[in-house]
């Protein structure tokens, strides 16, 4: 009976930071309208910075929030959004430009700035790579030691990108993109205040925090009844509520209107960003080993990763159906995570 309880509770963890990370976003985005900041580099970064946000959460509050295993729920979290961006949602967008080709509703040929994925892949490898290096090499001061690069660097892969050609048709492709503030559809306002979208934004917050919290506990008391580690057990579960659905809805939904900069360039930064700053926190505040399960994961994130790299350089540019053969990798390592069960 306990343990049913807390698969339910688990399901209603995940469902609240789905619901606090779409309030969240919506709301950042209305706060940009608000400033003016909707349209061009800084709105840009800013709705960068709101989706995010979201799933930097987590690993914080697992980290800081006093658990006995949060360190390794934290570590779990961080590694899963980038192992679930470079297959799930990158399969997904493969899946959804062949079936709308099928279908006739747009072209087979992705169009995209090959020159940005090379980019953002370049960046994502050099960075997550260096990362894991330092998850197999024991000493705190010598992990801390790496967080300076990886801001930095983070920092020049935002100016490169805002200023190339592909990041400033990401800006044209995302005007209009903007969904009405839940809050004022609530409240009957369709252009909502800007003290309106503040106060969604904050309740967002809120709900993350208590979603996040939850989850923490749920998973701890699920990981030890089922006898695996919560560091295996988060991996896998907390990207569901923080990355997947806004990867899956990115995916689907602008590579349906044929809007794949904007798909491409939303799971790509995403990708990019999580191997900046949750990884830094990872750096900074746990032990950051990795073990077989860990390693594992960020090993298959690394290979995805070089593999769409190494199709936008070979063949000028990415293939939907060798996109779709991303999520099989996701498919290996859950058969390997269960064989260890």
């Amino acid at each position: 009976m306990a343990r049913r309880m807390n698969w339910l509770l688990l399901v209603a963890s995940l469902f609240v930071i789905l619901g606090g990370a779409e309030l969240f976003t919506n709301g950042v985005e209305w706060v940009g309208e608000g400033f003016g900041l909707s349209e061009g580099a800084v709105g840009s970064v800013l709705a960068a910075i709101g989706t995010a946000l979201p799933e930097t959460l987590l690993p914080v509050v697992a980290i800081f929030g006093g658990h006995a295993a949060g360190e390794e729920i934290g570590i779990g979290a961080i590694l899963g959004a980038p192992f679930m961006l470079t297959t799930l949602a990158l399969c997904a967008f493969g899946v959804t430009v062949l079936v709308g080709a099928r279908r006739g509703i747009r072209s087979a040929q992705i169009e995209h700035d090959p020159g940005v994925i090379v980019q953002d892949m370049t960046f994502f490898l050099g960075m997550y790579g260096a990362a894991f290096v330092m998850g197999l090499v024991p000493g705190r001061s010598l992990h801390a030691a790496l967080v300076p690069f990886l801001i930095v660097a983070y920092v020049v892969y935002v100016r490169r990108r805002l200023r190339s050609p592909g990041g400033k048709q990401e800006e044209q492709e995302a005007v209009g993109e903007v969904r009405p503030l839940r809050f004022g559809v609530l409240f009957r306002r369709p252009r909502p205040s800007l003290l309106l979208s503040g106060a969604q934004t904050t309740v967002a917050l809120v709900v993350l925090i208590f979603g996040a919290d939850l989850f923490v506990h749920v998973v701890s008391d699920l990981a030890a009844a089922l006898g695996v580690s919560e560091l295996m057990f988060s991996l896998l579960v907390a990207p569901i509520a923080t990355e997947l659905p806004e990867a899956m809805n990115a995916s689907v939904i602008w590579a349906r209107r044929g809007k794949d900069v904007l798909a491409l360039g939303n799971v790509a930064g995403a990708i990019v960003f999580q191997s900046a700053f949750p990884v830094s926190l990872g750096l900074l505040f746990t032990p950051w080993h990795l073990d077989a399960v860990s390693g594992a994961a960020a090993v298959i994130a690394l290979l995805a990763g070089a593999i769409v790299l190494a199709t936008a350089r070979i063949r000028g540019g990415l293939d939907a159906k060798l996109l779709t053969l991303q999520g099989l990798l996701w498919l290996g390592y859950v058969v390997f995570v269960l064989r260890r069960i």
